[in-house]
């Protein structure tokens, strides 16, 4: 990482094929993405600019958050842990106009919330304070029974005694 003084952070690599990508940082938040075929060019062959708020979703895209390749072995073992699902919550539901935190998803069903489809608007990662809404679509990641459970609630059925 380099200082670009006035501008930001310069962050430079090199890709395993030998492609060379550099990031400009700057202060106000947009970055600035140049691709380089040859490394050792000085001219780029394409270049990108992205906002702050696409950037944080390229990372999150990047980083796995709505797709995450596995290996063929380690998907089998992952599929019987682990199971994600797109709920919606009904108006029913004891979620619903609670923040995630005061709702207690996680102490009353055992499944994480890891993205919130508020209409056209989807937040990945929300923030534990994100109040959720009768109509929202809602990514909860567990076990079987845990998605079940959330499911259950998301409906409004009652599950004392499930956990």
């Amino acid at each position: 990482m380099a200082d670009l003084p006035g501008v930001g952070k310069k962050i430079s690599f090199l890709t395993a094929e030998q492609q060379k990508v550099v990031v400009i940082i700057h202060h106000s938040g947009k970055r600035d993405l140049y691709f380089f075929q040859d490394s050792d060019e000085d001219e780029a062959d394409y270049f990108l600019t992205l906002t702050s708020e696409e950037t944080r979703e390229m990372g999150a895209q990047l980083l796995g958050a709505t797709y995450q390749p596995v290996d063929d072995d380690k998907m089998q073992i992952f599929q019987k842990q682990l199971v994600m699902e797109w709920i919606k919550l009904t108006p029913e539901s004891p979620f619903v106009d609670k923040q995630i935190a005061e709702s207690r998803i996680r102490t009353h069903t055992g499944a994480s919330i890891i993205a919130v489809m508020h209409g056209d608007d989807m937040i990945v990662s929300p923030d534990i304070n994100e109040v959720l809404k009768a109509g929202d679509t809602v990514m909860a990641a567990g076990k079987r029974d845990q998605i079940r459970r959330f499911e259950a609630m998301a409906r409004g059925a009652s599950t004392e005694g499930d956990h």
